[in-house]
């Protein structure tokens, strides 16, 4: 390996909680609506004050706050405020201008993907919740047969509304959140966690045995790296 790479791998974990000591949530998710009402529940604490959802989609998450103060920013036409994300390089909002932002499986789909990160920390006062896709979980199975395809990626006939600009998984989603908040030392990892489809336990229990490396197997197997973050 490139010594630089290696430098720099070894700069971006310091400070990692071992996989091991990280929640597994196993859950899946059948439609669009199933995964907004996780988020609603899983982070209910955080979503009581001034909230901004970046890349909201159609904003459904509003339906669940009972008044909370909401704006959603997204492409979609049922957005509160309609942006285009990839064509900005910085949210028309003021420094700390909401107490509470959410940015779930957006940041993947945008070329811009470190620009918009850093605006979620200026704009946000007290807590930031991001999802981080792992990538390389739908890509294995195609990969090992030489076979197929996985969504997000390829090249399909007509040119896809949207799709993904990233391809990473839950190690470079750790390295590059972990690396970005050293150079935002009032910003700090408050949770994290991860959610992986519920499997028969003997299932996962083979799987362990094959690969007992708790970075590898998440890597392989984990779907999503949910973190929160909060301003000290």
């Amino acid at each position: 390996m490139d010594q630089r790479k290696k430098h720099a791998q070894s700069d971006c974990r310091q400070g990692f909680v071992p996989l091991s000591k990280i929640k597994v949530h196993y859950v899946k998710f059948h439609t669009r609506q199933d995964r907004i009402l996780y988020v609603f529940n899983q982070f209910k604490p955080y979503l009581h004050t001034k909230i901004l959802d970046v890349g909201c989609d159609e904003g459904h998450l509003k339906r669940y706050l009972n008044g909370t103060p909401y704006t959603g920013i997204d492409i979609a036409d049922a957005a509160d405020m309609q942006i285009n994300l990839e064509r900005i390089e910085r949210l028309p909002f003021t420094d700390r201008s909401y107490e509470c932002v959410l940015c779930t499986d957006v940041l993947e789909h945008l070329d811009n993907l470190h620009a918009i990160f850093f605006e979620l920390l200026r704009v946000a006062d007290r807590t930031i919740i991001i999802s981080w896709p792992n990538n390389w979980v739908n890509a294995r199975r195609p990969l090992e047969r030489g076979a197929g395809t996985f969504e997000h990626y390829g090249l399909p006939s007509e040119n896809p509304f949207t799709r993904h600009k990233w391809f990473f998984n839950i190690s470079d989603a750790r390295c590059f959140l972990y690396s970005s908040l050293q150079k935002h030392p009032e910003w700090h990892l408050a949770e994290e966690f991860i959610t992986e489809k519920p499997r028969l336990m003997i299932l996962r229990l083979i799987r362990r045995l094959r690969y007992p490396n708790r970075e590898k197997y998440w890597n392989r197997y984990a779907h999503t790296y949910w973190t929160v973050l909060k301003r000290d």
